[in-house]
């Protein structure tokens, strides 16, 4: 007889807080966000605690009235887990560790967390594996309280700093060990690149959870991971597409998120070097997500910093069947109209008409527009290749449609 199978979600706690950098409303928003991540590492959240703080407190982050409060509720609900939206000091993390007795993550170690768990491949393990490590190093002093270091007296000097040294050279051992082996496999990954020949490269970029893979699957009709959770994909899925007669390349790349830890942007560069050397980024925006133009501007961040901001991109506004504004009703005076209120069409004759043609709207789950995206995707690779050997052109017609 088969067993049935139960999912059971760790209970947490999520605590962000309010300062001169973030208001109510964004970090109402960042912790949505953090609760969305949580859920994807297989947590429940159970409550959110908000705190002002204008100085952090250097001990805890937050103030010690604050603190009594989840204490008391760590306690009464059994709560494993208790996650901070802003990273931790390892000295904050200790001292919190000690007063609530229980898992403490900052946002950085639950999303490091979800990398470990969708990391398929060698190389993308390897990847992850590093940034964990160089997360780790300077908090591995609290990992050694079973020696309890802090006491004096007989017996108790020495041995405890003796472990910790032994286990930071280790790690640092382990940390240039990774790091030769991802310079190993990135020599190899570019003469793979290297033999794929001058065919024109375009990249799917954007947020996390925005519908790439979605995207992916459908124009290449291929069978990459898609799940409606951050981060299904971590590893760069490579497919050559045919639109017309005319082949390129299409990847599928790991999606961002807003405050992305050092550590993984640079042992992810590797992986971004598909975005880097694409002729073409198809920047795919989910229009349903009400920060979708945040959404935007961190895609943005994060391009410039691997040097690819200037390359030539297609907006790509996916979800339209899942976009719904908020509606004043007609006898109310009193709401201000704002964004949530713009249907797609206002959408459109907003900052996004400067964009023209390089914006299109789509539902690639529901496959609309998407002969309007083909076309233009078309349009844009032709031109490409064309400039590349013009003694191509007379082989594609300037529109898809010839070949219907």
């Amino acid at each position: 007889m088969l067993e049935k199978k139960t999912t059971e979600y760790e209970k947490a706690v999520l605590i962000g807080v309010i300062n001169r950098e973030q208001n109510e409303e964004k970090v109402t928003e960042y912790l949505d966000e953090l609760e969305f991540l949580t859920y994807t590492a297989g947590g429940e959240v159970v409550k959110r605690f908000i705190q002002r703080v204008d100085v952090p407190n250097p001990k805890t982050l937050i103030g010690s009235g604050k603190m009594e409060e989840v204490e008391r509720f760590v306690e009464e609900n059994e709560i494993g887990s208790v996650i901070f939206d802003d990273e931790l000091s390892p000295a904050q993390q200790r001292n919190i560790e000690k007063q609530l007795r229980c898992k403490i993550i900052d946002r950085t170690s639950l999303i490091l967390d979800i990398f470990a768990q969708r990391a398929q491949t060698s190389y993308a393990r390897t990847q992850v594996e590093l940034a964990q490590y160089e997360y780790l190093l300077p908090r591995l002093t609290g990992l050694w309280t079973h020696l309890e270091r802090q006491k004096g007296g007989i017996g108790m000097r020495g041995p405890g700093e003796t472990e910790i040294e032994t286990d930071r050279r280790i790690v640092r051992d382990r940390i240039t060990l990774l790091k030769k082996k991802l310079d190993k496999i990135d020599k190899q990954m570019e003469t793979q690149r290297g033999n794929r020949g001058s065919l024109v490269r375009v990249a799917l970029v954007g947020y996390t959870n925005v519908g790439k893979s979605t995207l992916m699957n459908v124009i290449s009709k291929s069978d990459v991971f898609a799940e409606n959770k951050l981060f299904a994909t971590l590893d760069t899925t490579v497919r050559k597409v045919v639109l017309g007669n005319l082949p390129f390349l299409l990847s599928d790349t790991v999606g961002f998120i807003r405050k992305l830890p050092t550590q993984l942007v640079e042992s992810f560069k590797s992986t971004l070097d598909e975005v880097r050397e694409a002729d073409l980024l198809l920047h795919v925006v989910d229009i349903s997500h009400p920060q979708f133009e945040e959404h935007i501007d961190s895609v943005n961040q994060i391009l410039s910093e691997i040097k690819s901001s200037d390359k030539k991109t297609i907006m790509v506004f996916n979800k339209i069947d899942q976009y719904k504004n908020e509606v004043i009703e007609e006898d109310d005076l009193m709401t201000e109209r704002t964004s949530k209120h713009f249907t797609i069409e206002e959408w459109k004759r907003t900052w996004m008409e400067k964009i023209g043609d390089r914006a299109l709207f789509i539902s690639a789950l529901n496959k609309e527009n998407l002969d309007e995206f083909r076309k233009r995707v078309y349009q844009e690779v032709r031109d490409i290749h064309v400039t590349r050997f013009p003694y191509n052109n007379f082989l594609y017609p300037e529109n898809l449609d010839e070949y219907q």
